[in-house]
């Protein structure tokens, strides 16, 4: 007897459609699974063997034979299960062939046959939506989730025996109902609001800039000055994710298996802070079938690297393509898998590997030079050449502290933001530049109109800085930022000055 139905697999962040055959033989009673399963996979047959007996049905005493195809490409994890559970039952003949004609299913199965949730549902029913399939059935826990594509009917199961029942028409599932389960979201994740923070107006208006134009921000000063807190609230004044970015970081939180049990759309910007004894793969993605790093869980939102220096030098170094590109491509023999990385950096340091160097009080560095030197060389010249904002965070006095009037909030510098972001997206159009941080060279000479005194002042800056070529490109990205924040048309001496100090430049304040 022969049988033939549709699971689903993931490869990188994308889902693949995999056809699921089961043939039954005579010979001694064996279960075999073929087409380069991993572990995971070839352990399906004793789950799908104790769920079909525990749901009341028959498992044959026969040689079984089940393929995965495509054969050449290596599935991992329980998904297959229940594509596997119903090919087989079909093959017996307890269910027809025309019962699982043009359907998918997926899900892992207990022993006693539940249907539990599994990763990377989104993308898989995606995948079938792109492949022409109109149903599919998913463990309930995952049906929020598959009722975000449009499309395709989706159907949540808690047990073999429902689905069994349901597919023989003796009691039929309910389609997921898609404007109900949108109601029924909340946001995932969540962050502070700006109006908790005392002071600190500078570094303030560095992150507003950064937010308005997605510039990569780099905070220094000794410990207790607030950089973590301003950085944890930086997501609070970026712009609300549009409906396309949210479903692109839903899918990758749902292949990473960190999406909540029962949630939806994801409609918060991630915000990622990963210890600096992280891993290359920990950061950029990696292993035998590569998965999503934290760079591509920050994506569309911020990633923030506490204690810079303390990182390896070989995993900071890894940041560069993905900076410049907002991508990342990971080779092996298998194949080559590109996962997105299109995020906002915001890094901290102190000032020495004590924190004290160069603060007024009772706190008294003790470091000698040569530690100075060698802890802040751990930074190499092209990683902060990428870095377009280099905020001084200074200790608050105790009258800062202390003071009763109210700080700005969050929405308000939000408004901003979205203003500056809304210009942006009128000057680029729709090609496909989004940002100023992403304009290209030749961008910059279309939109960087400088006045006679702030081209004065940035040959002066590009002298005295001794700034790179790729430096001046992102001096003037940031500038026009600024101006966007002005609503100015033109870029004046009073946007590259600002640029200026906050890459570092404040000893030009006198020119």
């Amino acid at each position: 007897m022969y049988a033939q139905t549709f699971g689903c697999a993931t490869c990188g962040i994308e889902g693949v459609p995999i056809t699921v055959e089961v043939d039954l033989s005579n010979g001694l009673p064996a279960f075999e699974i073929v087409g380069l399963a991993d572990t995971a996979v070839r352990e399906a047959r004793e789950r799908v063997r104790a769920a079909v007996r525990n749901a009341g049905f028959e498992f044959p005493a026969r040689r079984i034979t089940a393929n995965l195809a495509p054969a050449d490409m290596r599935k991992e994890g329980a998904a297959l299960d229940l594509p596997l559970a119903l090919g087989l039952l079909a093959g017996t003949g307890q269910l027809q062939p025309d019962d699982i004609r043009g359907i998918v299913s997926m899900g892992e199965l207990s022993l006693e046959g539940l249907v539990r949730p599994v990763p990377g549902v989104l993308a898989m029913v995606d995948a079938c939506r792109k492949a022409g399939i109109q149903t599919v059935y998913v463990p309930q826990e995952n049906l929020q989730e598959a009722a975000l594509v449009t499309g395709v009917q989706a159907f949540g199961v808690a047990s073999l025996q429902a689905l069994m029942e349901h597919l023989q028409k003796k009691k039929l599932l309910l389609p997921a109902d898609a404007a109900e389960m949108a109601q029924s979201m909340s946001p995932v994740l969540a962050g502070g609001d700006f109006a908790e923070v005392q002071g600190q107006q500078g570094a303030k208006r560095a992150l507003e800039i950064a937010a308005a134009g997605k510039h990569n921000v780099l905070l220094s000063g000794p410990p207790g000055t607030g950089k973590t807190m301003l950085a944890r609230r930086l997501p609070s004044i970026l712009p609300t994710l549009t409906p396309e970015e949210a479903l692109e970081v839903t899918r990758i939180y749902s292949i990473a298996g960190l999406l909540p049990r029962e949630a939806g759309l994801v409609q918060q910007r991630p915000f990622r802070q990963p210890h600096h004894t992280i891993s290359m793969a920990g950061l950029v993605g990696g292993g035998s079938v590569p998965r999503p790093g934290e760079i591509t869980l920050s994506h569309r939102g911020v990633l923030f690297l506490d204690e810079l220096p303390e990182f390896s030098r070989q995993v900071l170094e890894v940041l560069r393509q993905p900076l410049e590109e907002g991508r990342v491509s990971i080779a092996r023999a298998q194949g080559n898998y590109t996962f997105p990385a299109s995020f906002l950096l915001i890094a901290a340091r102190n000032p020495c590997p004590c924190g004290w160097f160069g603060s007024q009080g009772p706190h008294i560095c003790k470091c000698s030079d040569g530690e100075i030197r060698r802890y802040q060389k751990r930074l190499s010249g092209p990683l902060l050449d990428r870095i377009d904002l280099r905020v001084e965070v200074a200790p608050l006095s105790y009258g800062e502290m202390k003071s009763s009037v109210k700080t700005e909030s969050s929405a308000c510098i939000r408004q901003r933001v979205e203003r500056a972001r809304a210009c942006q997206k009128e000057r680029f159009g729709a090609g496909g530049t989004l940002v100023n941080a992403a304009m290209t060279h030749s961008q910059i000479l279309q939109y960087c109109h400088l006045s006679t005194e702030a081209e004065r002042l940035l040959a002066q800056a590009f002298q005295k800085l001794g700034m790179s070529a790729r430096s001046h490109d992102r001096l003037l990205k940031v500038a026009r930022t600024i101006a966007d924040l002005d609503s100015s048309e033109g870029i004046e001496i009073q946007h590259i000055a600002e640029a200026v100090q906050l890459r570092g430049g404040e000893e030009l304040e006198g020119l």
